[in-house]
């Protein structure tokens, strides 16, 4: 593969149909220059970092002095350049220059789905600059913004400062509210002082936003202040770097802070509501990461399978072969529609004066949480079944499937574990009643498309759901505190098998293989017993991008 974006046919199409003629030309020809980088360059450079050439922490100079230093090889460093050049943080808040208007987040979660096909673990430091770049833009002040906005967004026009949210502390984890760090005020900023103890980015950012307790300040999360802390020569220390089973690429470290200088930044009572609205941005950079290797994983598993041989055939002539790679096939493009669909919603919601209702807010925050989990784990799927495909080979590092399963594991975690996001579906049903909204809104989508085969399972899902809510209801808290994964996977389901449908249904001259996606989506994830739908819609579904000649020939094969 030389280029993930001009193989990715589904990818083109979100980006056409979403993105202004102009906007789309620009992008097409930026993201074909990108996806052959990606595929080539970037991917070779990942390889290394992983394997030979991982952030390293320096902690002393030659006189004893404590440094903190995080050393990065040239390659890491020449990814950052070209990726952060691209504009994938910056024209998220500025003007394209050759267009003359600013970008928008559907374009930048585009160039992050490329790029994590290579390097997940570089997307992680794309997404702390996102966010940090997000919540100076929105609630910095005029002087904040001034001093340090133009180096978060840098596209190689002023120095680059990359950004980090230094949030969990050793003694409370996912609980914030327990965090202690505290913040004493000066003139004209404040100092911080105490540990955080998963620190992502740290050495190489420019900027960090941190949560801190001002003194005086109550308990829990609404005792929590938002803080900018510039990164040089801060009274900012490095513990360790820690060791982790994949995403070697950033480096996630144990800091102290002695004394480090920090300036509020918005009210000083909404810094913990600041940054859920960046972990909300997090948790969609998580699931766009997901995608990615979700689809580095299918293609690796289907061209080993085309080019593998195995009792006299190539692997991809056995059904049950075609099975999987049908399944993962559907499974993928179902799953990258119904995120851009998300995104197109937290384009509208994210931006400054958004005119996004309440209704719209609420089902943005459950649509993230939903997919968050559905992407995260099925990335992990994916790659088991590419290790699979590839037999012993998948399970050998000069092959890039460990590499991908190592860098799956943590999208599960980070941006909050599967426990975390069902905590997040309860509070929307208790203050948003979000699950009554969310049934009304699938119900609509449904009802404006052709009854028959394909919407049948999915009225029946909406009103299993709603009979499953109801039951819930009536539990005391202790119990239903035991269900809400079991009701995100069934939102996931019904929210993917609507979009499924929709597209199968769309306005494009020819929706064949739309519709053939969609049969095997309701099938395998509703049980509709159509066994025989992944081999029937093989070639339309697996062999899209295939020549003529090698699929009559793998024809010939079968039928021998």
């Amino acid at each position: 593969m030389k280029n993930f974006y001009t193989s990715d046919k589904k990818i083109q199409a979100i980006l056409k149909s979403n993105l202004p003629a102009d906007f789309f030309r620009h992008a097409n020809e930026s993201l074909t220059n990108f996806g052959e980088r990606v595929a080539t360059a970037i991917d070779e450079r990942a390889a290394h970092t992983d394997r030979e050439g991982q952030p390293r922490l320096v902690k002393y100079d030659k006189m004893g002095n404590d440094i903190s230093h995080v050393w990065v090889n040239e390659g890491y460093k020449q990814t950052v350049k070209e990726t952060y050049n691209t504009g994938i943080v910056g024209y998220v808040h500025k003007e394209i220059p050759e267009l003359g208007h600013q970008g928008n987040y559907l374009y930048s979660f585009a160039q992050g789905y490329l790029l994590s096909q290579a390097e997940p673990g570089f997307y992680c430091p794309v997404t702390l600059t996102m966010a940090t770049a997000y919540l100076i833009d929105h609630y910095a002040d005029q002087v904040l913004k001034d001093k340090f906005l133009p180096h978060v967004l840098a596209t190689g026009d002023v120095e680059l400062f990359e950004g980090a949210t230094f949030l969990t502390e050793r003694q409370g984890g996912s609980d914030v509210g327990a965090n202690e760090v505290e913040a004493i005020e000066q003139d004209g900023y404040y100092t911080l002082q105490g540990e955080k103890y998963f620190a992502s980015n740290a050495g190489m950012c420019g900027v960090a936003m941190v949560l801190a307790r001002v003194n005086g300040a109550q308990p829990g999360t609404k005792g929590l202040s938002l803080f900018l802390v510039p990164w040089k020569d801060n009274n900012i220390a490095i513990r360790r770097l820690k060791d982790k089973l994949g995403v070697r690429a950033v480096p996630s470290a144990e800091v102290e802070l002695d004394g480090a200088k920090g300036y509020l930044v918005g009210d000083a009572k909404k810094g913990f509501k600041y940054m859920m609205e960046a972990l909300n941005l997090s948790r969609v950079c998580n699931a766009v990461a997901s995608l990615g290797i979700m689809r580095r994983a299918f293609t690796e598993a289907r061209d080993y399978a085309m080019e593998r041989e195995a009792f006299g055939n190539k692997l991809i002539a056995y059904p049950m072969i075609q099975e999987t790679l049908v399944q993962l096939a559907v499974k993928l493009e179902v799953e990258t529609s119904s995120t851009f669909k998300l995104i197109n919603l937290f384009d509208k919601v994210m931006q400054k004066n958004s005119s996004a209702t309440t209704n719209e807010q609420a089902l943005l925050r459950l649509y993230i949480a939903i997919l968050k989990k559905e992407t995260a784990e099925q990335s992990i799927a994916f790659c088991h079944e590419a290790i699979e495909m590839h037999g012993g080979n998948g399970y050998i590092e000069d092959f890039v499937t460990p590499r991908l399963l190592r860098d799956a594991q943590v999208l599960t975690v980070w941006e909050g574990t599967a426990n975390i996001l069902g905590l997040e579906v309860m509070r929307l049903m208790e203050k948003f009643r979000i699950h009554e909204v969310f049934i009304q809104e699938m119900k609509e989508q449904l009802e404006t498309l052709p009854n028959g085969d394909l919407t049948e399972p999915l009225f029946t899902a909406i009103y299993d759901l709603e009979k499953f809510m109801n039951k819930i209801q009536q539990m005391d808290e202790r119990t239903r505190l035991m269900y809400p994964k079991k009701i995100a996977k069934k939102m996931a389901a019904i929210f993917e098998g609507i979009n499924a449908v929709i597209e199968a249904y769309g306005s494009g001259k020819s929706q064949a293989r739309e519709m053939a996606i969609a049969k095997v989506f309701i099938n395998m994830t509703f049980e509709t017993k159509e066994d025989a739908l992944p081999l029937d819609y093989f070639d339309l579904i697996v062999r899209e991008d295939v020549t003529e000649k090698t699929v009559s020939s793998s024809k010939s094969d079968e039928e021998s």
